[in-house]
């Protein structure tokens, strides 16, 4: 399939909305004057390798879909199981001599994310020290559903009490990818009036995927 990117006289892809009921979404988007057909590509984001390497995103599902279809079943319909979230683009098609152009908009509005259901996160937190003391070690535990990238989580470390945000103390990151079931971090060695809480490094982006929850 080939590609091109838009220029100012290119017919593009607007106010594409995306409703999701019982495991079913429905796309629906303005059609551009005179053009009567397009692709719909599906591309499920897999957080474990996302913005590792330099490379050319990954190219998803394409499907050809028709204004007639559209009017029809009153938008694009597609059913999504599982956990993660699922990318839909939507590309205008122009047919030329040589077969099919794929237009590929720069301002990202033929473009929706949709989650496929969330995959829990369980964690805890216990603290061990010494009556006299200074300083205390922090065992964590991740119980996780699915493989979840390091990227993904963060522990924060607070003076005085429990952090309630990621920009509630002092940031850290973890070292190794959490695999599906039960992960027990390494000790860390804290001040004695320290506590640390766990959270998403980027809500937005790993809350579509995933549930964070304290044990």
């Amino acid at each position: 399939m080939r590609f091109t990117d838009a220029d100012p006289s290119t017919p593009l892809i607007r106010k594409l909305t995306l409703a999701v009921d019982e495991g079913r979404c429905t796309l629906r988007w303005l059609w551009p004057e005179r053009v009567e057909a397009v692709y719909v590509e599906r591309l499920e984001l897999d957080m474990m390798s996302d913005d590792r390497t330099g490379e050319e995103p990954a190219q998803g599902k394409l499907k050809l879909y028709t204004r007639e279809e559209y009017k029809a079943s009153n938008g694009y319909t597609d059913r999504i199981t599982g956990f993660g979230a699922i990318k839909y683009t939507v590309y205008v098609c122009q047919m030329q001599e040589d077969g099919p152009v794929l237009i590929r908009q720069r301002d990202e509005d033929n473009m929706v994310i949709a989650s496929a259901g969330k995959a829990d996160i369980r964690f805890s937190i216990r603290y061990k020290s010494g009556f006299f003391q200074k300083r205390k070690s922090v065992l964590i535990t991740v119980t996780a559903e699915v493989p979840v990238p390091k990227e993904a989580l963060c522990y924060v470390r607070k003076q005085g009490g429990v952090p309630l945000n990621k920009e509630d103390g002092t940031v850290y990151p973890f070292v190794s990818d959490f695999a599906p079931g039960r992960n027990e971090m390494p000790p860390v060695e804290v001040a004695k009036d320290d506590y640390v809480r766990l959270f998403f490094t980027d809500g937005p982006k790993y809350g579509a995927a995933y549930r964070l929850i304290s044990d």
